[in-house]
């Protein structure tokens, strides 16, 4: 293949179909809105599944510096009552199949593959157009353009490549996230880095729920869940961190203190990060030399596979390209005819699991999340 492939977004999965393309041979060319690989923490921990990231970062040819990054102990699981009973502690015995690693870690191993120049820093997508015979042109934020001959949108939630695919935007999924961290843990809020352990902690009732785990540098990261309108939040003043603490505290009267310091102990102000989705099986119709992979594709709810989808995503995309070096649209067909299934089922399965196992409102989320962490975690690949 001659032709140039041009990816929209430097994320996991972007960065994975870019370092399978250079294995290849293919010519790539990333854009990225950020200015930098340092203009923002990339977020926290990931488990990186054995049956689908994983086998991306082989394709990457990156299994040894992956292994080199795996956080030891971090597979381990608590999950306790909100008034800090502890009903399920699952050590991390070494056989899991999803280690732990830090997700900026990890990017930047990909980054570090790269040639230099493969990704262009400061480069905004602002509306992509198609020029027909299957070759479209991105416009950025600051006018400058590109043409290509192969396009892929790699951009997230908010994609700015989708447009030319689907109609489809992403829809507020009742439930929002406020993210803390404390750092020192264990010398300056010992109660709580006790209730997380070594790995991950959750703690949850129907509507509220607190989810934790433990990063490199003894630090707690949590994310605090409510399910909530989006106006619900909109009357917290988040400009105003003390105020926003106090306020989603509130939500959290009764429950144990060692857990509640996960939201009132909070060494930074807490962010807000609502969470959307796009329907579930969100497919389209073959469109000539522009596809999706990630968030762009298949946005859901967090639940533990979106980061190992993306890679998978970008491992398969370009596996297919190079396999039909004379034929993009044979490419991207194999591919968006595996990935839309797969998506869809990974999206269902996580429903299922929220819901109960008969499809109804869970009423017991805790003990259906027991239920969950005690399953035979190959169930999900199947």
């Amino acid at each position: 293949m001659t032709t140039d492939v041009t990816i929209i977004g430097a994320g996991l999965g972007g960065l994975t179909l870019a370092r399978v393309l250079h294995l290849h041979g293919i010519p790539v060319t990333v854009y990225e809105a950020e200015a930098s690989p340092a203009a923002r923490s990339q977020g926290g921990m990931l488990d990186i599944h054995d049956y689908n990231g994983q086998p991306a970062l082989r394709a990457a040819d990156l299994t040894d510096e992956f292994r080199g990054l795996v956080l030891e102990g971090r597979q381990a699981m608590r999950i306790l009552d909100p008034d800090g009973t502890v009903l399920l502690d699952k050590a991390d015995d070494g056989t899991g199949g999803r280690p732990e690693v830090q997700r900026g870690e990890l990017r930047q191993i990909l980054l570090d593959s790269l040639p230099a120049g493969t990704v262009r820093w400061g480069h905004k997508a602002g509306g992509a157009r198609a020029l027909g015979g299957g070759r479209h042109e991105v416009t950025f934020a600051d006018g400058r353009t590109v043409v290509t001959d192969l396009l892929v949108g790699a951009d997230g939630a908010w994609s700015r490549v989708r447009p030319l695919l689907s109609a489809a935007t992403p829809e507020y999924t009742g439930k929002s996230l406020v993210e803390t961290y404390l750092y020192e843990a264990d010398t300056r809020h010992p109660a709580a880095a006790k209730a997380v352990g070594g790995g991950s902690m959750m703690a949850l009732t129907p509507d509220r729920e607190i989810f934790a785990h433990r990063e490199r540098g003894d630090t707690l990261h949590a994310y605090v869940g409510l399910a909530e309108p989006q106006e619900w939040f909109a009357a917290v003043d988040f400009t105003d961190g003390p105020a926003a603490t106090a306020r989603i505290a509130e939500e959290f009267a009764g429950w144990a203190p060692e857990l509640t310091a996960l939201i009132t102990d909070s060494d930074v102000d807490p962010v807000l990060r609502p969470l959307f989705a796009l329907p579930t099986g969100h497919r389209w119709d073959r469109v000539p030399g522009v596809t999706l992979l990630g968030d762009a594709a298949h946005l859901a709810a967090p639940n533990g596979e979106g980061a190992n989808l993306a890679m998978l995503d970008g491992a398969d995309l370009g596996t297919a390209l190079a396999a039909h070096p004379d034929d993009i649209e044979a490419a991207l067909d194999a591919y968006e005819q595996a990935m839309f299934p797969r998506s869809a089922k990974a999206a269902l399965f996580e429903r299922a699991e929220a819901q109960g196992i008969d499809g109804n409102s869970a009423k017991d989320p805790v003990h259906e999340m027991i239920a969950a962490f005690t399953r035979d975690g190959n169930e999900r690949s199947r």
